[in-house]
């Protein structure tokens, strides 16, 4: 029930005035999704496909806004048979419902320094309810690797997949869920101008095989 992720994301709320606008980072982004089988183990899931985008200015984290959508097909237990049943019309039913999104309503700052709290909308299954996200800001600054400025954090959820109307097996296996997104967030123009840039390097470096 993910879709969380991610959203997630670290941070939200309405109307930025100052705010650049990041995307996600496919290669650094992802969520696990963790829950109990039978008192007995805590299988996952992971999901690696994160998309949307991020409202963010450093000075003013409480005026970030997030958008994201997560695409259920990445989803994987690392189970065969498990993931059919995740495919299935008796769980997620991708044909009917290929992906999640989350969009922000609100941030706050948390307890501690570098945490917010971030509300939103969660859809999933076609099911949408409101949940709430704790962010941990890990990073903020320019990625030296690639020289685009750069936010990165952690985002952490409860849920009750029940609520989403996929509660099959409770209580044997936990109707509770635990979400964990880590990501990154590039900031947009300077990523995608990046990416061009390696695009034209690779072809040239094809071309001269």
């Amino acid at each position: 029930m993910i879709r969380l992720c991610f959203a997630a994301a670290a941070l939200l709320a309405a109307g930025p005035l100052f705010a650049v606008t990041y995307t996600f980072e496919p290669q650094h982004t992802q969520g696990v999704i963790r829950w109990n089988h039978l008192g007995f183990a805590n299988p996952t899931a992971q999901f690696n496909s994160v998309e949307g985008t991020l409202e963010f200015d450093p000075a003013e984290p409480t005026r970030a806004a997030v958008m994201v959508t997560i695409p259920l097909g990445s989803m994987s237990t690392g189970v065969p048979d498990l993931n059919d049943d995740f495919r299935s019309s008796d769980f997620f039913d991708f044909a009917k419902f290929p992906s999640a999104t989350f969009k922000s309503s609100k941030v706050e700052k948390g307890a501690a320094p570098n945490t917010l709290k971030v509300a939103g909308e969660l859809s999933v299954h076609g099911v949408t309810k409101p949940v709430a996200l704790d962010v941990t800001v890990n990073k903020i600054g320019t990625n030296p690797r690639n020289h685009v400025p750069t936010v990165g954090f952690e985002a952490m959820a409860t849920l009750k997949r029940s609520d989403f109307g996929l509660g099959l097996y409770v209580p044997q296996v936990s109707d509770e869920i635990q979400i964990h997104i880590t990501a990154e967030a590039a900031e947009k123009n300077a990523y995608e101008q990046y990416l061009k840039a390696e695009a034209a390097r690779e072809a040239a470096r094809k071309a001269k095989q």
